[in-house]
């Protein structure tokens, strides 16, 4: 099986395809400019690989705390063949900021192992509000499209599944 899924891993890796596939970008509302460049990269990354226009459902959560729930959600509706997590978590002076991070990674990665559908960590956790919009599309490039275009691969990873 091992060999099965790394040979399989590769081909999707060759030619991602997103045609077919049905997407759920759960998207945060805090740091909204930041993460609004990071839902366009998204967006374009999966229309550009093949998605149809009414294959991606964007679903708007108020912070990135909420954003496993949503991811939840859309897992049990069983609607989709990958989700993909978007926020910015910037730092602040308080540790507010260590909690919510390792809490959205931990909610994402549950969704994901719990339900077996492929949710992607698009949650951006930075420093300063500088180095988000370096990830969002600016010189570091955009970790939107780099989720989106993980979440194509392990769809289609899933599918070939035996």
């Amino acid at each position: 099986m091992t060999a099965r899924l790394r040979a399989d891993a590769g081909a999707a890796a060759a030619r991602p395809d997103a045609s077919g596939l049905r997407f759920a970008l759960v998207a945060s509302r805090t740091n909204e400019d930041v993460v609004e460049r990071l839902l366009a990269g998204a967006l374009e990354c999966l229309r550009g690989h093949g998605a149809a226009e009414g294959a991606v459902e964007v679903v708007r959560v108020p912070g990135a705390f909420e954003i496993p729930l949503a991811a939840k959600w859309a897992a049990d509706a069983r609607r989709f063949d990958a989700i993909v997590a978007l926020g910015a978590v910037i730092r602040g002076g308080t540790p507010h900021f260590e909690y919510i991070c390792a809490e959205t990674a931990r909610g994402v990665s549950s969704v994901a192992l719990s339900t077996g559908i492929p949710v992607l960590f698009g949650v951006l956790t930075t420093n300063t509000r500088e180095e988000a919009l370096e990830r969002a599309g600016g010189a570091r490039g955009n970790k939107g499209a780099e989720a989106a275009l993980a979440a194509i691969e392990m769809a289609r990873l899933a599918g070939r599944r035996a």
